[in-house]
């Protein structure tokens, strides 16, 4: 990998900024780069509160959505509220569900069948919502598209709030209200909200209107969960909601997310920790079995409900890495089997599980670091996929480019699904490669280490250490920082860790005077290639290790050379 470190800053304000807050330049660096430049600034990023949340009326549709939600109250109405069947929909629909409950609503859930009926609004859905005689439907994480289903539903006399995050068309379904910060015409200051981000700004607004405080602060366990699950930035108002989600979830979080936690024992979760092992967990139940059981899960209010449905969700958990260890060696087969040296990967098999293609086209990223397509059989001549991209490369102008052969897509920068006919495969597979190499240059093949800073193993105090935390949550946006340290020794004999002696962990010291415990997930080839184990540079973020109630700093190596 390619190490590149950010110089590029006003250095006059790194010390003016460093004297003013009392911290080392490599502290007020990292807030500087963070375009933090005085006291204030400082203050609002360290200390994240629920009054710093936009006014959520400042999002277009606001008022006429609650204004409905209002009506639907006082006329006692039943109402379905709709879902994405991923982490972000489901905790969107726990979210709603839970509150518009408490205030007195009568509501139904419909979360919607991956294989069967794939992303997005489904007429299958609305005829529910029809045959109950529900004349409003409020869609989650989801719905920025739905043209057809929307009028659809309109000749039914069933109305439609969406709430989504997704890029909009030129046009808007015509809902009764469509709530996203992405709307062209929409002024509300932060764009990068997720579903479940939106879902709760429409709560705060609703709740606004009540008499009786319904503690909504206490929902933002989910709005974190979905925040880490779907990658977006974490800045400006995610910060705030990620921040006091997490605090709720490391105090009081809901019984769903509390039972899928307790296995780990760590003392503090961070957006990591639900991100890697919470948001799989619950997004296998979808794509395994059908994700109404995550759903149940998260809105649990019974303690061995919530522990039997955990245990369920890890079985089918350990399933979908089985089909995904197993899809994953056949997808490396394909693309080994070809020998074309492509700049993009299009894959296709018509055994493989629809619910896994995502976590197969992200493994083939990790591999080549190409944008990745991976197809199964959808319905009847209809072949369906998850694409995945890589930096610099944005898969959602790409997939626009190459429309005239999808039938349906949608989805972000990096991440993306579509359907296409099956006939079209060869002819999309052509113009996505074609649009790819058009796009690109050699060098957005090349890996890169973005590094913080360099840093001397005795800058690494605990006071140090104590305001780097502070700069949590990180994730997309606000990366945990990586630092380079030069000039290394080893101190003692390096230890092996796992099955197969894959891990490895080091005493690293410098100027034999300043050590520190290090370690290495896969790094055992990495340490072995290292031609002077006597003078070398690390790569690394700095954690914190418990074991047996005791905490210690940790380095958590990326890179050695």
């Amino acid at each position: 990998m390619n190490w590149v470190i950010k110089n590029n800053i006003d250095k006059e304000s790194v010390k003016k900024l460093s004297d003013e807050l009392n911290i080392s330049p490599i502290l007020s660096s990292m807030l500087v780069k963070r375009e933090i430049k005085n006291f204030d600034q400082a203050k609002f990023f360290f200390r994240p509160n629920y009054e710093m949340l936009h006014d959520p009326f400042l999002m277009k549709d606001m008022n006429l959505a609650v204004d409905r939600i209002q009506k639907a109250i006082r006329d006692k109405e039943s109402i379905m509220i709709f879902g994405d069947y991923d982490v972000d929909g489901t905790s969107s629909v726990a979210l709603l569900s839970l509150y518009l409950g408490s205030i007195g609503l009568n509501v139904t859930t419909y979360l919607p069948d991956r294989k069967s009926e794939g992303y997005g609004i489904s007429i299958k859905a609305i005829d529910n919502a029809f045959e109950k005689k529900q004349k409003l439907i409020i869609a989650l994480d989801c719905g920025i598209k739905a043209h057809k289903q929307v009028n659809y539903a309109k000749e039914k006399g069933i109305e439609f709030i969406i709430c989504d995050h997704h890029n909009p068309d030129e046009n808007i379904p015509q809902a009764l209200a469509v709530l996203n910060p992405k709307r062209k015409d929409c002024v509300y200051p932060y764009k990068e909200l997720c579903g479940c981000g939106v879902g709760f700004k429409f709560v705060q607004a609703i709740e606004s209107k009540q008499i009786v405080d319904n503690k909504i602060i206490n929902y933002l366990d989910l709005v974190a969960l979905a925040i880490a699950a779907d990658v977006v930035p974490l800045t400006g108002e995610n910060r705030v909601l990620a921040f006091i989600g997490l605090q709720i979830i490391n105090s009081n979080p809901k019984l769903g997310i509390h039972s899928l936690l307790k296995k780990n024992t760590k003392k503090e979760y961070t957006i990591s920790d639900l991100m890697f092992y919470v948001a799989p967990r619950i997004n296998a139940a979808g794509r395994i079995k059908h994700a109404s059981l995550a759903l149940e899960l998260l809105i649990s209010k019974e303690k061995n409900s919530a522990e039997k449905l955990a245990l369920e969700i890890e079985e089918l958990n350990t399933l979908r890495r089985e089909i995904e260890r197993e899809m994953t060696v056949q997808a490396v087969d394909q693309v080994d089997k070809s020998n074309q040296k492509l700049n993009s990967i299009v894959v296709f098999d018509s055994e493989w599980n629809k619910g896994v293609v995502g976590i197969v086209a992200s493994r083939l990223v990790d591999k080549y670091y190409k944008p990745s397509v991976v197809f199964c059989e959808s319905s009847k001549g209809y072949l369906t996929a998850s694409a995945r991209s890589i930096k610099g490369l944005d898969l959602y102008l790409i997939m626009n480019e190459c429309k005239q052969y999808i039938d349906q897509f949608g989805g972000h920068k990096y991440a993306a699904g579509l359907t296409i006919k099956k006939e079209n495969l060869e002819q999309f597979k052509k113009q996505f490669e074609d649009i790819v190499s058009q796009t690109i240059d050699s060098s957005i093949f090349e890996q890169e280490l973005q590094i913080e800073s360099k840093i001397n193993l005795s800058e690494i105090t605990p006071k140090f250490f104590r305001i780097l935390k502070q700069f949590e949550p990180f994730g997309t946006g606000n990366k945990s920082p990586l630092f380079l340290s030069e000039n290394l020794r080893l101190k003692g004999k390096p230890f092996e860790l796992g099955k197969e002696k894959e891990h490895i962990k080091l005493n690293l010291s410098q100027d034999g005077i300043n050590s520190y415990s290090s370690i290495g997930f896969w790094f055992s080839n990495k340490f072995n290639d290292i031609e002077n184990k006597e003078n070398f540079s690390a790569v690394y973020n700095i954690d914190e290790n418990n074991w047996k109630d005791v905490t210690s700093i940790q380095l958590k190596l990326k890179d050695l050379k």
